[in-house]
């Protein structure tokens, strides 16, 4: 490496060569994945006073991840004492804490610290990130690993400033909070809902679930992973890799090649649903209570998922399904359209969060070259990066969600193929001794062509979406969330796209 380059690495204008924003898995991911390349100068800056962005924030009862454990956990560290076939959220977090420690990742966090935006500044070729508290952070690269479960959002309905009870978002639970003879009314049947219903069911006097659009679920082969197989996957090479694998392909091929190839595997789609319908039909005693539960769109429009739980609450004489719109909120409920105003003491809203809103991808305002705000020239452009991860206009700036970068049903495989493309970048960036890194707009311009032209066997353009409500969609109709690719297709592309694709070139230093 020449002087000029390790004076530009060292050089006092910079805090740190590299600024990841976020302390989620994504952000643990790229960490560790810069530790082993040799990029050793970079800070986590993170709002909250810990590490595991979704599995700190959420702690609702009922809470587990929604695919096998085995595969949703980093392929190079593999965890042989996983409780259950789907751990319980606290395991995931100790899970992350357990990386961080490991990997050496601990000193690199700086906890408590909000960022509110990073803006480039071309004449020293810098980014500045700014902070609530006043204090900045002068970087050359940014690496933006704020996931997109995280900001919570309210049901859009008028008048709930109005109610006077207790008011709950499961992205925000109150533990302190005793639902025991409570009338509560619940907004949400989605993939928090069917996990957390069942479990708030047996406490209270009364529970109206209100539901917009159904989901399709799938029954749920969950079992207790037993000592003996945690001890066989910790001391049998290959074991629980093995087992890895296989719950990649089988959740990939029901969770993610029906989206992208539904095209080609509608029957299998309809299969598929024939099996949800008749799980709810075994489970749900009421006809009328099971023609509601059915969606009236595609298996796939919206993030499907697996359960046991969540149908039989529906025969308990205290749990009444509500589809009728909700038109207002009350001081003492919630009134739908069919006049009906149902009182409450709590409402729980199980309404998801903000995705691919404006503001919210990423959670903080990104400033680049002109002056221009990513979320702006997304607003006119529509949403859309380079492999998931950059933008002309936005040099040595980074995303491990970005727009289109998933096509594995566990996020794991997106933070592996995104810090792989990041880390190929920097490396390259290095071996020209360059300090400026910007994805051509040729080549943006051709993947978003490739993207939207693959998007036509998708079950987003082939299947029937129309009335699924999904937060795939964003509001200029697009799907900016699922890549329309396989998953070794896309492990293949990060390491080994041209790196070509990129210029380079020494400024500012």
């Amino acid at each position: 490496m020449s002087q000029a380059v390790v004076q530009d690495y060292d050089s006092p204008d910079l805090d740190f060569e590299i600024v990841i924003i976020g302390a989620g898995f994504s952000g643990i991911g790229a960490a560790i994945k810069l530790l082993k390349s040799g990029f050793g100068d970079f800070v986590i800056l993170e709002k909250a006073e810990g590490a595991g962005g979704t599995w700190r924030d959420n702690t609702y009862p009922g809470l587990a991840v929604d695919v096998p454990t085995l595969s949703y956990s980093f392929s190079f560290e593999q965890n042989p004492h996983w409780s259950n076939l789907y751990a319980p959220g606290p395991e995931l977090k100790a899970y992350a804490d357990h990386c961080v420690n490991k990997y050496g990742v601990r000193p690199h966090m700086r906890y408590g610290i909000e960022v509110t935006k990073s803006v480039y500044d071309e004449a020293r070729n810098v980014w500045v990130t700014h902070t609530a508290n006043g204090r900045t952070f002068t970087s050359r690269y940014i690496v933006s690993a704020t996931g997109f479960l995280t900001l919570p959002k309210m049901p859009e309905v008028p008048g709930l400033d109005k109610f006077k009870g207790k008011v709950i978002h499961t992205a925000r639970w109150d533990h302190s909070y005793d639902f025991t003879g409570k009338r509560v009314g619940w907004i949400g049947t989605g993939a928090t809902s069917i996990q957390a219903i069942p479990e708030i069911a047996e406490k209270v006097a009364h529970m109206d679930v209100y539901q917009r659009t159904p989901i399709w679920l799938l029954p749920k082969t969950d079992m207790p992973i037993s000592p003996g197989l945690q001890k066989a996957f910790a001391s049998i090479p290959g074991l629980q890799r093995g087992a890895r694998i296989l719950t990649v392909i089988l959740t990939d091929i029901v969770m993610i090649n029906l989206l992208v190839f539904n095209k080609y595997f509608n029957r299998f789609g309809k299969w598929i649903e024939g099996k949800c319908i008749d799980h709810i039909r075994r489970q749900v005693n009421d006809p009328e209570t099971v023609e509601k539960l059915i969606p009236k769109y595609d298996f796939g429009c919206k993030r499907p998922s697996f359960t046991n739980k969540f149908y039989p609450v529906f025969n308990k004489d205290n749990v009444e399904l509500v589809t009728d719109p909700i038109v207002e909120f009350t001081e003492k409920g919630i009134r739908t359209q069919d006049g009906a105003e149902r009182e409450m003491d709590t409402l729980v809203a199980a309404t998801g969060f903000q995705v691919f809103e404006k503001g919210s991808v990423p959670t903080f305002s990104i400033i680049g070259k002109g002056g221009v705000a990513i979320s702006d020239w997304w607003e006119e452009n529509r949403y859309q990066a380079f492999e998931g991860m950059s933008l002309p206009g936005y040099p040595n700036y980074f995303m491990i969600f970005g727009p289109y970068s998933v096509c594995t049903a566990s996020f794991f495989g997106m933070i592996d193929t995104q810090s792989t493309h990041l880390v190929r970048c920097l490396k390259a960036a290095r071996k020209r001794k360059a300090n400026y890194v910007e994805v051509k707009k040729s080549s943006n311009d051709a993947d978003f062509a490739k993207v939207q032209k693959r998007m036509n066997t998708t079950v987003f353009s082939a299947g029937d979406c129309g009335a699924s409500h999904s937060y795939y969609f964003d509001r200029h109709g697009d799907n900016p969330v699922i890549r329309p690719v396989s998953g070794v297709e896309r492990w293949f592309v990060s390491r080994f796209f041209s790196i070509d694709h990129y210029s380079f070139d020494l400024r500012g230093a």
